[in-house]
C-alpha cells in the first residue's frame, strides 16, 4: 500500500474516531484527556446522577451499546459502571440492566421566602384564573370528583378495545401507515353513518361526516368556517356549557344568550335576537336535563329554513333512563343543521375521537380547516374505534354502562333526598350529570359567583366543598345572565359509595357557610 492510500485510511479512522460520540448524555468521546477516558465517563456519569439528568431508577445504556457508540472497548465502559456501583450510586439488576439506585446528597440553596405582596396562585374559583376554571378545577387534587362532564371511565372495554386494536393491525399493509385522509379514515365514517342511523335515526353519507378531536374542535372548525362568511354572532343557551362558550369565544364569535326554561331554548327570543347562528343540545340541555319542546323545533327548524345555522351538539343523547328517545334535529332538517357527537361520554375523553356531520355548501370549507388544524385524527384509533361499533361491541358497551350509570344516579338522588332536602333535582331522566336548585335562591350571576336570596353562593359553596376534598360545578359557571344559585353534579365516574360521601360533604360544606349568617342574624 503506498503512503497516499495509507494516510488517507488514517485520516477517515481519525475522523471517524473524532466523530464518534452518543446520544445518551451527548457523550462526545473526543472530549476526553488522552489515557483518562474511563475517569472521564465515570465522571460525567456521576454528574449527570447529581444534577438529577439521571433520575433515580433510570437505566443505563448496555455496556456494549454504549461502547461501539463511543468506539471505545466494552472494558472502558464496564470499569466506569463499575466504580459508580461500588460509590452504590448505580446497581445491575439481570436483565433491567444497570440501574440508578441513589443519588448524593447535595447542599441546596434556601428556598427563596415569596414576597408577601404576591398573592396565592388562583384556585378554580377564583375570577380569571388562567387556563379556565374548568381546567384549574380538574387540575386541583380530591377525594373525591363529582364534577360533571366523564364517563365511568373504569368501565373502558381495555380487553374490547385490545382484540379489536390486534385484528386491525394484523389487517394493515405498510401504505395504511401513512398520513390518513384529513376528512377521517373511511371505515370509521362508514361506522358513524351506521351507529348515528341506529341510534339517533340520523340518515347520512360517510361524504357528510368529518372525523374531529372532540366536540370542541368541530365548534373550533365550524366557528373558522362561519366567521369566514360573515357569520359572528352566535346564540348560546343560558344556561349552557361553559366549554362550548369558551371554545367558541375562542373562535372569535360574539356570544348572545338566549334563555332556557322547562321546554329548552326560547325560540321566540332566538328569532327577535341579532343572533346569526345558534348552538344547543336539544337531546338533553346541559345543564338543565329538559328536552327541547315539539313546538320549539318546528320554530327553531323555521328560523333556520330562513337562513339562521343551527349547531347541534349531541353530547350524551344514548344516555337515559326513565324517558323515550328523542330525535336528532339533524334527522328533521339535514340541509341546515350541523351536526356534532363523540365517544368522550361513552367510551373516553382521552380517545379525542368524534364526529361532525356538515351540510353540502360548507362540507369543503370544514374538511379544509381540519386538514390545516392537524392532517387528520390518529388512523389506527379511528380504525379501532370503527372495528367496535361495525362488530357491535361498542352497542353492548353501552347496554353495560347505561346499567351502571343508573344504578349511581339512583344513588345520587337518595343521597341528594338525605343529605341536601331543601334542593331541587333537575335533569335525572337522562344523561351523566344533575342540576341542583336551593329553594329561594334567586341569585345574581357575576364575578363573585351567584348568590340568591337564600344567601347561597354556588361558588363559596363548591370552593368549601373542595375544601373538604370533593370536586363539583357551581351553577353560575354555565350562566351568562342573573339566575338560581346551584350545583351540577356528575354521578358517571364515582363508584355508590363516593357519591353519597361526596353529598354528605357537600352538605357539610353548605353548613359550615350558613353558620355565620345565623349567627349574625341571632
Amino acid at each position: 500500500m503506498d503512503r497516499s492510500k495509507e494516510s488517507s485510511i488514517q485520516g477517515s479512522e481519525a475522523a471517524r474516531s473524532k466523530a464518534a460520540g452518543s446520544d445518551f448524555l451527548q457523550l462526545d468521546i473526543g472530549r476526553a484527556p488522552a489515557g483518562g477516558r474511563t475517569d472521564w465517563l465515570a465522571d460525567r456519569l456521576r454528574a449527570a446522577i447529581a444534577d438529577g439528568t439521571l433520575a433515580v431508577g433510570s437505566r443505563l445504556p448496555a455496556s456494549r451499546v454504549l461502547a461501539a457508540e463511543l468506539r471505545v472497548s466494552r472494558g472502558l465502559v464496564t470499569e466506569a459502571y463499575q466504580r459508580l456501583a461500588e460509590t452504590g450510586q448505580v446497581a445491575g439488576r439481570g436483565r433491567a440492566g444497570t440501574v440508578v439506585v441513589a443519588a448524593p446528597v447535595t447542599e441546596r440553596p434556601p428556598a427563596r421566602p415569596a414576597p408577601s405582596a404576591v398573592p396565592d396562585r388562583p384556585g378554580p374559583f377564583t375570577p380569571g384564573v388562567r387556563g379556565g376554571p374548568v381546567d384549574a378545577l380538574r387540575a386541583a387534587p380530591c377525594r373525591i370528583d363529582l364534577s360533571p362532564g366523564a364517563p365511568d371511565l373504569t368501565a373502558f372495554p381495555r380487553t374490547a378495545w385490545l382484540q379489536a386494536e390486534r385484528r386491525v393491525l394484523a389487517g394493515l399493509t405498510p401504505a395504511d401507515f401513512g398520513y390518513g385522509n384529513p376528512q377521517g379514515a373511511p371505515a370509521l365514517r362508514e361506522a358513524i353513518v351506521g351507529w348515528l342511523a341506529l341510534n339517533r335515526g340520523i340518515r347520512a353519507t360517510p361524504d357528510e361526516v368529518v372525523v374531529v378531536a372532540g366536540v370542541a374542535q368541530a365548534l373550533g372548525l365550524l366557528a373558522q368556517v362561519l366567521r369566514a362568511e360573515g357569520v359572528r354572532r352566535v346564540a348560546v343557551e343560558d344556561p349552557g356549557s361553559l366549554g362550548a362558550r369558551l371554545q367558541l369565544e375562542h373562535g372569535g364569535m360574539e356570544i348572545l344568550p338566549v334563555p332556557v326554561d322547562g321546554g329548552g331554548i326560547d325560540t321566540a327570543a332566538l328569532s327577535a335576537g341579532p343572533a346569526q347562528a345558534v348552538v344547543l343540545t336539544p337531546a338533553h340541555q346541559f345543564p338543565t336535563g329538559v328536552v327541547l319542546d315539539g313546538e320549539r323545533r318546528r320554530e327553531l327548524l323555521g328560523w333556520a329554513a330562513a337562513g339562521g345555522v343551527v349547531i347541534e351538539d349531541d353530547y350524551d343523547a344514548e344516555h337515559r333512563y326513565d324517558r323515550a328517545p328523542v330525535p336528532a334535529l339533524r334527522a328533521l332538517l339535514p340541509e341546515a343543521v350541523c351536526y356534532t357527537g363523540s365517544v368522550s361520554k361513552l367510551l373516553a375523553p382521552a380517545l379525542r375521537l368524534g364526529w361532525l356531520l356538515v351540510p353540502p355548501r360548507r362540507l369543503d370549507a370544514v374538511i379544509e380547516a381540519k386538514r390545516y388544524a392537524d392532517l387528520g385524527n390518529p388512523v389506527l384509533a379511528q380504525l379501532v374505534l370503527a372495528r367496535l361499533m361495525a362488530s357491535g361491541e361498542l352497542e353492548r358497551h353501552l347496554r353495560f354502562v347505561r346499567r351502571r350509570h343508573r344504578t349511581r344516579r339512583d344513588a345520587m338522588l337518595r343521597a341528594i333526598a338525605d343529605e341536601l332536602p331543601g334542593a331541587r333535582v333537575h335533569g335525572a331522566a337522562a344523561g351523566l350529570h344533575l342540576m341542583v336548585t336551593f329553594d329561594g335562591a334567586d341569585g345574581s350571576d357575576g364575578e363573585g359567583g351567584s348568590e340568591g336570596a337564600g344567601g347561597i353562593d354556588d361558588r363559596a359553596l363548591a370552593a368549601a366543598a373542595l375544601d373538604l376534598g370533593v370536586k363539583v360545578h357551581p351553577l353560575s359557571w354555565h350562566r351568562l345572565a342573573p339566575g338560581p344559585a346551584g350545583l351540577v353534579l356528575g354521578y358517571a365516574a364515582g363508584s355508590v359509595g363516593e357519591i353519597e360521601e361526596g353529598v354528605a360533604a357537600i352538605a357539610a360544606a353548605l353548613r359550615r357557610l350558613s353558620r355565620p349568617r345565623e349567627t349574625s342574624r341571632a
